[in-house]
């Protein structure tokens, strides 16, 4: 069985390794969403991943709901990413750009955003981020099929983009209670049109979205990121393992670059998971390469290869403080422990002043 470090084909491009960088929420960017000089080290410092999927990236204002988050809609925002690319490959790494509409999880006090868009008309519970503080949802806006057509249009337009800020691929977030995850399951998606009701109704966005994309750039340029099991911001299905598996089959006829899964611990120590895990039926039904993540440590994500349960490893957490991971993991050497207080709060402390083992 191949090893953390072994060199994997992703779709088009090969990975030097199968210790992947998950996507990291760090609201670096200003408030025009556009990425920062920071973010160019930060990234840099992380090029040793075999694949860096970069932090969330807002596909429209409309999607875009989390303060100094960055997006990728403007002129301004991809003149952002082009530095921050070439950073990573110029230290020999590889990058893709996460794509993001939040939906219901917008909130219309940030500039230009309106009434919130989701599957149905719900409330995201509990409070929203905002530049004016802790802020309760509001409903969100049922949309219309005008609706969805753009935003397809908008996912298309954001993976055009990616390329020409220098990004090798993009990764679809449809994972996490966002929109299109407020699309797949049950508890959030009320439709009684064609996007609503059957297992194949509720994936029908996911798949026009990901058909759409794989159009604009490519297959061996397109993954997605689905979080089959646990509750997120509110959403969750009542029968995920057969919602899920035909999700990961119809991704599987797309023939994107890999499937990454979303999936807490639910037999370890600090299991988490609500119930059994999905991705054993995911991996099945997906013949591409397979990524499992959260919850792994070196040795746990080293089993799941050797079981043959995935084909690479995403960290995120062990990633913000541990720049030089990959080492770390080959060598042996401790992990440095990660502040939360500093993960949203700007500026470089517990961003990019975190050592490389070899400068302790």
């Amino acid at each position: 069985m191949p090893s953390l470090f072994d060199p994997i084909k992703l779709g088009a491009l090969t990975a030097r390794n199968r210790i992947l960088m998950a996507p990291l929420t760090r609201a670096r960017a200003s408030m025009d969403h556009v990425p920062t000089p920071m973010m160019i080290d930060y990234y840099r410092q992380r090029a040793g991943a075999g694949l860096i999927i970069s932090e969330a990236t807002g596909i429209s204002a409309q999607g875009l709901g989390w303060p100094y988050a960055p997006g990728i809609w403007s002129p301004d925002q991809i003149e952002g990413w082009k530095p921050i690319t070439a950073a990573v490959h110029g230290a020999g790494g590889l990058i893709f750009a996460q794509l993001w509409h939040m939906g219901r999880i917008v909130h219309p006090s940030l500039p230009g955003r309106g009434q919130p868009v989701s599957s149905s008309a719900t409330t995201m519970p509990g409070l929203a981020r905002t530049y004016d503080g802790k802020q309760p949802y509001v409903q969100a806006r049922a949309m219309t099929h005008d609706d969805i057509r753009a935003v397809i249009s908008d996912y298309r337009a954001a993976a055009g983009n990616a390329l020409k800020a220098g990004f090798d691929g993009v990764e679809i977030h449809a994972a996490n209670g966002y929109l299109i995850d407020q699309f797949l399951r049950d508890n959030a998606n009320f439709r009684t049109d064609e996007y609503g009701g059957s297992i194949e109704n509720r994936i029908r966005l996911l798949v026009e979205v990901t058909a759409a994309v794989v159009d604009t750039i490519g297959a061996g340029r397109t993954a997605v990121r689905l979080s089959p099991n646990e509750e997120r911001q509110g959403v969750n299905d009542s029968h995920p393992e057969p919602l899920f598996e035909a999700a990961a089959a119809a991704l599987s006829d797309l023939g994107i670059a890999f499937l990454e899964v979303r999936e807490p611990d639910f037999a370890g120590t600090n299991g988490r998971a609500e119930r059994p895990p999905v991705a054993p039926l995911m991996r099945s039904a997906f013949k591409g390469p397979f990524v499992l993540n959260s919850d792994y440590d070196d040795k746990k994500g080293q089993a799941a290869l050797d079981a043959g349960k995935a084909d690479a490893i995403s960290f995120g957490r062990p990633f913000i403080a541990n720049p030089d991971l990959p080492r770390r993991f080959a060598k042996g050497l401790a992990l440095t422990p990660d502040d939360m207080a500093t993960w949203y709060t700007g500026g470089s402390a517990g961003y990019v002043d975190y050592a490389s083992a070899e400068d302790i």
